[in-house]
Formats: structure tokens, sequence, C-alpha cells
């Protein structure tokens, strides 16, 4: 009789304790997202940029990307600018000679000849979303880039800047590629960014914008948009900071012979974006 009133009133304190550890893990997270629902977040993005078929065979996967990261000092340089603001800072300083890693590469290139540009085509693909909201972390965005010239096979060194617009608002700056080479018409020498969002995106609809321009010159040759193609218009996209990965905590009840689960994560994530709402 003394074991079984024993057992009833630790099982109690068990579990008033555990509901009180719950509570106070939930309030906790509610008032730091709420603290944080109050700070303006910078938006921040870890990308890669390469020639398609010069990039290593990836794993779709953050933990893959992050091993690839590589930010070049143009991203540093204007990250976050509104389209405008890269534009009038280009205008500013202008690179005036060809990088010696290009040119020991024997590129065919002509800066007095005639040609004009045009960004032929591009596309997006969308790549993790760990949550399965139906909103990615990871997306990537490739285009072709040609010259058009009377010249057969003309080269140019050109770089890319790559915007994305929230739900129709202004271009933002979120990567500049480090200088590429690109030869006439060839398909061959596709351009693909793949990019993790890393924080201060939230859930929503976003466009991209590409700027094409050649190296040693500051107007942009060339550019291409959501206006121009359905792939790279209202892309379901979301930082690793709204994309939570769903925990599942079990705890048993030894005399009882009884397990149960608690979405321990779940709960965290309900919490974490009631504040959002």
């Amino acid at each position: 009789m003394f074991n079984k009133i024993l057992y009833k009133w630790l099982n109690k304190r068990f579990n008033q304790k555990y509901t009180v550890n719950l509570t106070t893990t939930l309030l906790l997270v509610s008032q730091l997202s709420f603290a944080q629902t109050l700070t303006q977040v910078e938006q921040v993005n870890s990308s890669v940029g390469g020639l398609k078929n010069n990039l290593v065979e990836r794993e779709k996967s953050s933990l893959k990307l992050k091993e690839q990261i590589k930010v070049s000092q143009r991203t540093l340089a204007f990250k976050g600018m509104s389209r405008a603001e890269v534009s009038y800072a280009r205008q500013q300083k202008i690179t005036a000679f060809l990088p010696t890693s290009l040119l020991d590469q024997d590129v065919e290139y002509d800066a007095g000849s005639y040609h004009s540009f045009l960004i032929y085509s591009g596309d997006s693909e969308l790549i993790l979303d760990i949550d399965e909201d139906g909103y990615y972390q990871n997306f990537g965005v490739t285009f072709d880039a040609d010259i058009l010239s009377p010249v057969a096979n003309e080269q140019a060194v050109v770089y890319a800047d790559l915007y994305l617009s929230q739900n129709g608002g202004p271009w933002v700056l979120y990567f500049s590629s480090d200088d590429f080479v690109i030869t006439g018409e060839d398909t061959e020498d596709e351009f693909e960014v793949v990019t993790q969002l890393d924080s201060g995106y939230v859930a929503d609809y976003y466009d991209v914008l590409i700027d094409l321009y050649e190296v040693g010159f500051s107007e942009i040759v060339a550019t291409y948009s959501a206006n121009d193609t359905n792939a790279l218009y209202a892309l379901p996209l979301e930082s690793s900071d709204y994309d939570a990965e769903y925990i599942a905590v079990e705890y048993h009840n030894e005399h009882g012979g009884s397990s149960s689960w608690l979405l321990f994560g779940a709960l965290l994530v309900l919490g974490y974006r009631h504040c959002l709402v």
C-alpha cells in the first residue's frame, strides 16, 4: 500500500516538473522570438557561383553548400544595396584592367571590337526545404549570357549582379560573381549561382533579376529578370532560421509500461512563428 502511494506521488511530481519545464521552455522561445521581431535582422546569405559545366557535382544540402562557399570581394562590397545604389557605385569605381588570372587563360579578348550582349535564358531550381512548408532556404539560378558580334566565337570577360525582390519590393543585391569568360552564342558557358539563405528572409515570394557587366565598363550590358521568364518569378523562399527541423522527443513511464511521443520541435516552431503572424 505504501509503495502504491509513493508511486502515485512520484508520478505526479514527475508530470508536474515535466509540464513546468516544457511551459518554461515554450515561454522562453516565444519571448526570444518576439524580441527578434522587434529588431531589424540583416539579410544574410551564402552563395557560390561558377560556370555550370565546371562546377563539381554537389549534394543538394545546406551542409555541402557551406563547404563550397566562396564570397567574392564584389559581393562583400555591395551586398544588401539596392539596384540604384549599386549602379551608382559602379559608375564611381571602374575596374579598368583585366585580371591576370583570366589573361593567363589565353582568352581571345578584343575590347576594341564592336559587340553587344544578351542574356539568352535564365532558370531556377528550388533545392532544400527542411520543414516542408513549401518555402526553400536553398535555391539555384542559372543563366546563359551571349555575345552578339560579327566576329565568330568572340570572347569577353564579364561578371553578374544578382538581386532579389520580396513580393514586388525593391531589388536588393544578394550576390556578385567573380569574372568569367563567355564565348559568342555558345550554350556551354552557362553560369550557375547556388545560394543558402542563412537569416533575415521571411517566408515569402521572391523575384530574381540578373545584371550583366563587361569588365572594365560601368554600364549594364544586359539584364534578365522575372519580367522575361516565369522561372525567376515568385520563388517561394525563406532563410534557414525560419526553416526549423521538427524534433521528436520520447520519454518512457517505466512503472506504467507505456510510452508517449512529444513533438517538441513542432511546438517550438509553433511558438516561434506565433509572433510572426
